[in-house]
C-alpha cells in the first residue's frame, strides 16, 4: 500500500490559512493539519513528533509548512525545523507566511522579465524603492532585489525609523545593503518616484500609496503593484496590468493579477515539489524565486 503525503502545517497564528491549506490539497497532498497558535520554542518538538513517527524511508512524504505573517519569525521556525531533523529520520520543509516569499518572488521576477524585454537590461544596479516596506511582502521582495544586485531603497509611510530597522535587520541577517527613506509625504514620496526606475507598492490591501501624479519621472521604467483591492496601491495601474504602458508617464505597469497568476504557480509547484521530490528537500524565498523565473512571461 502507498504511503500518505501528509503535510504538518505550523503557524503562531490563532488561524491557519485557508488559502494555503486549499493549494496545499489541490497540489497533491493526503492530509493536511493544521498547528496554529505555535511558538518558535515549540517548532523542535513538533518537528521531531514528524520524523519519529514513520521510518527515514517515509520522510520524503513527510512535509512541514511553515505559515503566520512575519518573515522574521518565519525564516527562525524554519532554521529551528532544519535544527531539529536527526538523520536520517528527515523530512521535507516549506515556508511561505502570509503567501510573502511566493508573492515577492513572482513580484521581482514579473519585474526582472519587463525589464529584458521592454528595456533590455536587468535587476543589477537598477533603482528600485518598495514601498509598504513594512510588511511581510515587502521585506521579502527588497531581500529578492538586492540579492541579484538592485540598489533597493525601503520606503517608510510613517518616518523612516521602522525602515531603518528593517534595513539593518537585512544587513544583519542576509549581508545585503539597502537603503531606508523617510515617504511619511506625498513631496517626499514624488522624490522617490523621480529618483527611481522601478516602485514597488507592497503596502495593503486597499491603500493608494503613489498617486498617479507621481508617476511622471522620466527615469521611471517600471511601477508593479499587488494590491488588488480597491483603490490601487499605485494610482493608474490596472489590475491585469502586464508590462503595458501608463497614463501620462514613460513607465509601464505590471498590476496584482499579472503577479498573482505567478505566485499561485509558485506555491503550487512548490507544493508538487515537496510530494514528488525523491529526496527531502527545503524551500524558501530563495527557491521561490528561481521557480518564479522560469513560470514569469
Amino acid at each position: 500500500m502507498a504511503r500518505k503525503h501528509i503535510l504538518h502545517m505550523l503557524t503562531p497564528l490563532k488561524h491557519m490559512s485557508p488559502f494555503d491549506v486549499n493549494m496545499a490539497l489541490d497540489a497533491g497532498f493526503d492530509a493536511v493539519v493544521p498547528y496554529v497558535d505555535v511558538s518558535l520554542g515549540e517548532v523542535t518538538g513538533l518537528v521531531q513528533d514528524a520524523i519519529f513517527s514513520r521510518p527515514p524511508d517515509a520522510g520524503v512524504d513527510t512535509g512541514i509548512f511553515i505559515a503566520g505573517k512575519d518573515a522574521s519569525l518565519a525564516l527562525d521556525m524554519f532554521d529551528a525545523a532544519g535544527k531539529a531533523m536527526v538523520p536520517p529520520f528527515q523530512v521535507s520543509v516549506f515556508a511561505d507566511p502570509a503567501g510573502s516569499f511566493t508573492t515577492a518572488a513572482a513580484m521581482v521576477a514579473k519585474v526582472e522579465k519587463a525589464l529584458e524585454k521592454k528595456f533590455e537590461r536587468g535587476l543589477k544596479d537598477t533603482r528600485i524603492a518598495v514601498f509598504g516596506a513594512t510588511g511581510v511582502v515587502g521585506f521579502c521582495t527588497a531581500v529578492i532585489a538586492a540579492r541579484e544586485g538592485a540598489r533597493v531603497t525601503l520606503v517608510g509611510h510613517d518616518g523612516i525609523e521602522r525602515v531603518e530597522q528593517i534595513a539593518a535587520e537585512i544587513k544583519s541577517r542576509f549581508n545585503i545593503a539597502v537603503d531606508a527613506a523617510d515617504g511619511s509625504s506625498d513631496a517626499r514620496k514624488t522624490k522617490l518616484v523621480e529618483a527611481s526606475e522601478v516602485i514597488l507598492a507592497c503596502a495593503k490591501a486597499g491603500v493608494q500609496v503613489v498617486s498617479k501624479a507621481q508617476l511622471k519621472g522620466d527615469g521611471l521604467l517600471i511601477a508593479a503593484d499587488v494590491n488588488a483591492v480597491p483603490p490601487a496601491g499605485i494610482e493608474g495601474v490596472a489590475v491585469n496590468a502586464n508590462g503595458d504602458p501608463l497614463e501620462a508617464a514613460k513607465a509601464v505597469g505590471i498590476g496584482p493579477l499579472a503577479i498573482g497568476n505567478v505566485k499561485y504557480k509558485v506555491e503550487f509547484g512548490l507544493f508538487k515539489r515537496m510530494i514528488e521530490s525523491e529526496k527531502t528537500i527545503t524551500l524558501d524565498f530563495q527557491e521561490a524565486f528561481s521557480l518564479a523565473r522560469e513560470i514569469a512571461k
